[in-house]
């Protein structure tokens, strides 16, 4: 079993102006995928706040899977993807790509998602978009395929023909 932890990243949940329904919703689909979740935290729009997190729970809280939510369109203040790429030192693109096409049965804004993914140390951090739709989205396009890419990146025996 693989630990996780889940980032939310929104000015008004942070602020108390608005639940946060993202973050939990990552949390349970990845418990229902049998993933042990460490934490679920949330940081506002500011780029050093979710770099500072980002690096505090890849380095220190010993998860394997680090999923964001939030802050991945076009808004101005719009900064987890830039955040995570600063953080990693391996980009995943097809993580994201992934993740675009299959949301692009549901919605032509799909193309708008400006989504990262990354390795930083051992553990795979991934962007997912902000709204319960799009997470269900998203993460369901690519959770099936994620304990294959944790087993590779822990050093595991993977099966990389299947």
């Amino acid at each position: 079993m693989f630990t996780a932890a889940v980032l939310t990243v929104s000015d008004r949940s942070f602020r108390g102006e608005r639940p946060d329904l993202s973050g939990p919703l990552v949390q349970s689909m990845l418990e229902e995928a049998g993933y042990a979740v460490a934490s679920l935290d949330l940081v506002p729009d500011e780029q050093p706040q979710i770099e500072s997190a980002l690096r505090r729970l890849c380095d220190s809280a010993q998860v394997q899977l680090l999923l964001t939510t939030g802050g991945t369109g076009f808004a101005p203040r719009d900064v987890t993807p830039e955040a995570t790429a600063a953080v990693c030192e391996k980009l995943c693109p097809g993580i994201p790509e992934a993740m675009r096409f299959a949301s692009m049965r549901f919605t032509p804004k799909a193309m708008l998602s400006r989504a990262q993914a990354g390795i930083r140390r051992r553990t795979l951090i991934v962007n997912l978009p902000g709204s319960p739709k799009a997470v269900r989205e998203n993460l369901g396009a690519v959770l099936p395929t994620l304990n294959h890419a944790l087993q590779m990146l822990c050093g595991g025996q993977a099966d990389c023909g299947r």
